[in-house]
């Protein structure tokens, strides 16, 4: 197993129309393919962000035959790279309610893992900025450790970055990389993006790969930007700013071990009794 490679993270501004926002999507990640990337990942809801259910219900399709999902199927055998679809939405089969999944391709476009978003954005930012995911998707229930010819990743999304225990879970469990692609708001990107994804990478020695929505979406949304790959020590390798484009970072998972064997954190868990006085 090769232990370097190349890391691209794609950071687009989808908005309604699936099939621009697709074009936008895979020229990116052509572009960042053409720069050397072996591993290209896309953010969260990478084919469609739109204000309202019924919008999105309309341009959301199963994923036996969803429009998306083949386009980066043959996006991936036709670069020869392993693309991370970030998420799609996708139609769930007899349920009013929709899947937010994220989908591990190898080279041939073959789907090698796929995860649904656990942890639903249910927050009150204040002014406008409200969200209710659990009104729009399906939680997932099933925490996803994939593997690559390069390593193992762990599979999250967006709102899963605030659970730190899933991230032990998967470093635990053998992950290398983690994934957390993201649609994160500005509000709260500002605030916590930077450091969450940094405390993320520090907590299990992995490195961290985040790629994000950026700019003004339909309904005046606002995604922070700045797709971020961090190094298991902490570092960020590359930082994406506000626009669309991409960032590419070398990876060399001998630093996992380097970091976790400096601070073995991983392995110093300790039983513990709760007192409340």
């Amino acid at each position: 197993m090769n232990r370097t490679f190349k890391m691209a993270c794609v950071q687009t501004n989808s908005g309604a129309d699936v099939q621009a926002n697709l074009d936008s999507a895979t020229y990116l990640a052509r572009k960042a393919r053409d720069s050397g990337a072996d591993l290209i990942a896309l953010p969260e809801t990478v084919n469609i962000m739109a204000p309202d259910r019924v919008t999105l219900k309309l341009h959301t399709e199963p994923e036996e035959n969803n429009t998306a999902l083949r386009a980066f199927q043959d996006l991936a055998h036709e670069t020869g790279a392993w693309v991370l679809i970030g998420s799609l939405l996708v139609e769930v089969p007899g349920s009013e309610k929709m899947a937010n999944r994220s989908f591990l391709l190898d080279d041939k476009g073959v789907i090698r893992a796929r995860y649904d978003k656990i942890h639903m954005f249910d927050v009150e930012l204040g002014g406008a900025e409200n969200h209710s995911e659990s009104k729009y998707y399906n939680a997932g229930d099933k925490l996803i450790l994939a593997t690559t010819p390069w390593g193992k990743v762990g599979l999250t999304i967006c709102y899963d970055l605030r659970f730190a225990y899933l991230y032990r879970a998967l470093g635990q469990a053998g992950a290398q990389i983690l994934s957390i692609p993201s649609a994160f708001t500005r509000i709260s990107g500002r605030a916590h993006w930077h450091v969450l994804q940094r405390a993320r990478a520090i907590e299990t020695g992995c490195y961290v790969i985040a790629p994000a929505q950026c700019g003004v979406h339909p309904g005046n949304r606002q995604t922070y930007g700045h797709s971020l790959i961090v190094d298991p020590w902490g570092e960020t390798l590359a930082d994406g700013g506000e626009d669309i484009g991409f960032i590419v970072a070398d990876i060399d998972l001998t630093k996992v071990d380097e970091a976790r064997n400096r601070i073995p954190a991983m392995n110093h868990d300790r039983d513990f009794k709760l007192f409340k006085s």
